[in-house]
């Protein structure tokens, strides 16, 4: 007890406010649980009077009676105050392994942003191109100044794109279909005969006759306009050299328009290019041109033939070279049937049959020079001229 008046040798430090962890709290060690609570208590909970002295009703987690010390209701004991308990160290969070879920949606959508940006560039480069290419097409020329024509009168287009003048697709057959040949520049397809295939050799494909009436080819409509000039070409290969064996040809019902193949000639065999100037079949209105190689069977033979309707001229050409040419001043008669490969037709029947293969079947609507007769490659195309139609190219 003190009289009322403060020592002047011992001053008491202030009070410090409840809660604060300074004076008032008992000396020693504090309890596991925290400040203000029972060693046992849960640790971290803070009772209902919050920290400083313990309440006295009892409560969860309090004795009774007040602790001993220097504590006491109402008053502070006299001497030296107590230490303040240090301070236990805040817990530390536990390092979190959910990704940036934000970040990485900013990024996702960054990419879409880029790549419909790039759809959007590359779309109208395709248009651009599209449209310069369609330009062209519209303003290309024949070799007469006119439009671009096929040997029906309506603009060629080709079917599968090309370089240099020759398609890049260069399926032999239609696709589901191994009975057609495909028309690999234009829209004559050929059908093929039971007896008649196409086979792969090398890096090319060719047709295969077999020289009888089941073996051939044929459109389904006229392929060469015989009014005009035209290019017929093919590469021609044959196991014999005896009779008559046409390659290709086109005509009606009686008779053929034009044929190209093997015959003899003054009793020897001789590569043809022979043509109706008469709708009747007769001989004495046939025109034919001849010419021979150096091997004539079981080989292969470029044989080119044309049709200069101007001049009204027709020329044989054997791998490149010139054979022969003569004129037919009452023109080709135009016949309207189909074209027809391994076979021809002569009064009334089917004539001819080719026993052997061919291949690089092509057809221009132009009458070719001689230079580009001999320039022209084996199964490619002449780039400057009308193309019309072309058949297993390689």
């Amino acid at each position: 007890m003190t009289d009322g008046t403060n020592p002047p040798s011992s001053p008491q430090p202030e009070q410090p406010a409840p809660g604060s962890g300074g004076y008032g709290f008992p000396p020693g060690t504090p309890a596991s649980g925290g400040y203000g609570f029972p060693p046992g208590a849960p640790g971290g909970q803070q009772a209902a009077g919050g920290f400083g002295p313990p309440p006295q009703t009892g409560g969860y987690g309090y004795p009774q009676q007040p602790p001993p010390g220097p504590y006491q209701q109402g008053t502070y004991q006299q001497g030296q105050p107590p230490q303040p308990a240090p301070q236990q160290p805040l817990p530390v969070p536990a390092q979190t392994s959910q990704p940036d879920w934000e970040a990485l949606a900013d990024r996702s959508a960054a990419a879409r942003r880029k790549k419909r940006l790039w759809l959007i560039v590359g779309g109208v480069t395709v248009v651009a191109l599209l449209a310069t290419g369609g330009t062209f097409l519209l303003l290309g020329k024949g070799k007469d100044g006119g439009p671009d024509e096929g040997a029906d009168g309506k603009p060629s287009a080709s079917a599968s794109p090309s370089q240099n003048g020759t398609p890049t697709d260069l399926t032999p057959t239609v696709p589901g279909d191994q009975t057609t040949i495909r028309d690999q520049i234009g829209k004559f397809n050929l059908k093929m005969g039971p007896d008649a295939g196409v086979f792969p050799i090398d890096k090319r494909y060719e047709v295969r006759l077999k020289g009888n009436p089941n073996s051939f080819a044929e459109s389904q409509q006229r392929v060469v306009d015989t009014s005009k000039s035209f290019t017929v070409s093919a590469r021609a290969w044959n196991r014999t050299a005896t009779g008559r064996q046409i390659a290709i040809s086109q005509g009606n019902e009686k008779s053929f328009s034009f044929e190209l193949g093997l015959d003899e000639v003054n009793g020897k065999p001789a590569w043809v290019f022979r043509v109706q100037t008469g709708e009747q079949g007769a001989e004495n209105t046939t025109t034919v041109v001849s010419g021979v190689s150096s091997k004539m069977v079981r080989t292969f033979s470029e044989l080119t033939a044309t049709y200069d309707a101007p001049t009204k001229k027709i020329t044989l050409y054997v791998n490149g070279k010139k054979a022969n040419e003569a004129s037919v001043p009452a023109g080709i008669f135009a016949a309207p049937g189909p074209l027809q490969l391994g076979r021809s037709r002569h009064q009334d029947n089917w004539t001819a049959p080719w026993n052997g293969a061919l291949d690089s079947l092509r057809i221009y609507a132009d009458a070719l020079p001689q230079d580009r007769v001999d320039a022209l490659k084996a199964g490619k195309l002449d780039p400057m001229a009308r193309r019309t139609s072309a058949w297993l190219l390689y």
